[in-house]
């Protein structure tokens, strides 16, 4: 089976307008905005998935009859890596609003020199994930291994039954290593592809330190 690949950018759409403001160095200065257009693309994401998950006709009642609706069989499960996931997180949640929430903390640990690093998983509180549709969202799919350990943390609840990546930019690096250690039918979805990362492992043309930009140089 091969994992399936969404660009959302290839195609004409307003997510563009919000990729460039998010990659645009004069309009990151701006923390407000750009933490808005990444809950932006969260939601834009979040739509795109929904187009895949299961659904079935419920009756509804309106003021003047019955109307068959077609609604979510269940909830996701939003799990997001700390800390830059936290605008993504909330776009996805402002579209699945009864969705089921994880947090898991990862974050790099170097090693005498910026290009030489871990990735430590410290932190995960989420449900029982066993036999549900996970949408693991994090901005940049850079390495890839930060999102694979929050995989293999949110393991410890159970094992789900389908696996969304949601990311803003992924790297071609990045996407390859997550097929290599990620079930074959999970799904990546990204509003951009970049080709290349530097040798401190930042996505080039990439849009910096999702991080930083959100909430501020860390120490």
């Amino acid at each position: 089976m091969t994992m399936n690949v969404y660009n959302l950018g290839l195609q004409d759409s307003i997510l563009n307008a919000f990729m460039s403001e998010i990659r645009d160095v004069k309009i990151q200065v701006d923390s407000l905005r750009f933490r808005r257009n990444l809950e932006r693309v969260g939601e834009f994401i979040a739509y795109e998935i929904s187009k895949t998950l299961n659904y079935v006709t419920q009756a509804t009642t309106t003021p003047l009859g019955t109307c068959n609706c077609r609604v979510l069989a269940e909830q996701p499960v939003l799990a997001t890596i700390l800390r830059a996931g936290l605008p993504m997180h909330q776009g996805m949640l402002n579209i699945f609003d009864r969705a089921e929430n994880t947090f898991i903390s990862a974050y790099r640990i170097h090693n005498g020199n910026d290009d030489d690093f871990d990735v430590k998983v410290e932190y995960l509180a989420s449900p029982e994930v066993e036999g549900k549709t996970v949408i693991l969202c994090d901005p940049m799919l850079a390495t890839g291994s930060s999102m694979v350990l929050a995989y293999r943390a949110l393991l410890r609840r159970g094992t789900p039954r389908k696996i969304h990546i949601a990311t803003v930019i992924a790297s071609e690096a990045g996407i390859d290593y997550v097929r290599e250690h990620l079930p074959a039918d999970t799904s990546i979805w990204a509003a951009a592809i970049d080709p290349e990362l530097t040798p401190r492992s930042y996505i080039v043309p990439g849009l910096g330190d999702a991080g930083d930009l959100a909430y501020g140089e860390k120490d």
